[in-house]
């Protein structure tokens, strides 16, 4: 995913709204991660701006504030709406970033540490954004002198609540194996060394990523979530072995997803996320739209459904595990 920043809608957001059908007496909070486009240049595109922010007085309240992760959205893909602003808010006109779905709080995620300064600007800028601050994998080449003391000093910055998003992407050839391997050890010493978690990407690359996992605890223990995971059974039995987090995109209401939902289902209750991954993977029945925070709700409805629970059960049980894993965001 080509972005800058992804506002880690964490995502899990679970939200009663209309335009998703689906009615909760106490929507939970969700966290968000929106990948942020850049232009050639390095600095924001012009309409990098859209985030989710406080609710304005007057929208209908759903409950609550929520909090938007691993929405990985890229701003631009709003370029052609108009914006409002209201009470120092800004929001896209016609989406469903706030008004359906109460998304409150979002985590901007870093995918090339040199851009740090555009995830500071947006985190300080808006009271409800945080960041985090890596390298992605498949941008490993384009910034291979990062160092591990790069990284803690980014992640010194008040708002800065995670590490990466770092891993490993085998199914496409944007960096030499080696290099995303490197950076990836050293984004896990990173988490290690803050108590921050570690946002993974995990792509064509199971048992490489089990054997590093499982090596890199055995020298000290750190916090992780397996992010948009679409990997094997085998994968996610390994990392929860080591105490990681699971999330869930819209893969998981595809009909073709069938090894994703198992996962879903015998993963510990107290260790699963949901997420968007916008604008991609939009859940059904919104599969091919551009994906949106108020989506996770489908994904959020499904994931209780396969685990023999209802929305409004599991709720409160995935807004705990966000705010457990990203921490920093009530320090």
């Amino acid at each position: 995913m080509y972005v800058l920043a992804r506002l880690l809608l964490v995502l899990f957001s679970v939200f009663a709204a209309q335009a998703t059908s689906v009615a909760l007496a106490q929507p939970p909070q969700a966290i968000a991660d929106v990948h942020v486009r850049t232009a050639s240049n390095g600095g924001p595109t012009s309409d990098d701006q859209l985030l989710v922010l406080n609710k304005p007085p007057g929208l209908p309240t759903q409950g609550g504030p929520g909090i938007s992760k691993h929405l990985d959205m890229m701003l631009a893909a709003f370029s052609d709406e108009r914006f409002f602003s209201v009470d120092a808010s800004i929001f896209p006109k016609g989406s469903l970033w706030y008004t359906e779905a109460g998304v409150a709080r979002c985590i901007t995620i870093s995918t090339e540490v040199r851009h740090g300064d555009t995830y500071r600007a947006i985190s300080e800028r808006f009271a409800n954004v945080w960041h985090s601050i890596g390298t992605h994998p498949n941008h490993a080449a384009k910034e291979p002198d990062v160092t591990l003391g790069d990284v803690l000093a980014g992640a010194e910055h008040p708002k800065c609540v995670a590490i990466g998003e770092a891993g490993l992407d085998y199914h496409y050839d944007y960096a030499p194996p080696a290099l995303q391997e490197a950076s990836f050890r050293m984004q896990i010493e990173a988490a290690r060394q803050t108590r921050l978690p570690l946002i993974i990407h995990s792509r064509a690359a199971d048992d490489d990523m089990g054997d590093i996992l499982e090596e890199e605890m055995g020298k000290g223990a750190f916090t992780a979530v397996l992010h948009c995971f679409s990997s094997g059974r085998r994968l996610a039995e390994r990392g929860l072995a080591l105490g990681l987090y699971v999330s869930f995109s819209g893969i998981l209401t595809f009909k073709s997803a069938a090894e994703i939902q198992e996962v879903a289902q015998m993963a510990p209750v107290d260790r699963i996320l949901v997420e968007t991954d916008a604008p991609f993977l939009a859940p059904i029945p919104h599969r091919g739209k551009r994906n949106e925070p108020g989506y996770t709700a489908h994904t959020a409805a499904k994931l209780a459904a396969l685990r023999g629970t209802t929305l409004e059960a599991l709720a409160p049980q995935l807004e705990a595990n966000t705010n457990r894993l990203f921490w920093k965001m009530g320090a």
